[in-house]
């Protein structure tokens, strides 16, 4: 699944970034944080998102 804004896509490649041991898990904060529990390959598809396009935020529905 697609991120669907640029803040999404940054806070799964934060998430990834942890969960790959690269970046404490104490530095996440927010979205990254809750993304934690996502498996590699999911966080992965997310911070993959090429960002061209895509709102910094995306519209609460």
């Amino acid at each position: 699944m697609p991120a669907k804004s640029a803040a999404q896509q940054k806070a799964a490649g934060a998430a990834l970034s942890a969960k790959r041991g690269d970046t404490p898990k104490s530095k996440l904060k927010g979205a990254s944080r809750s993304m934690l529990s996502m498996s590699e390959k999911q966080l992965e598809e997310f911070a993959h998102t090429k960002r061209k396009g895509k709102p910094e935020h995306a519209a609460k529905s």
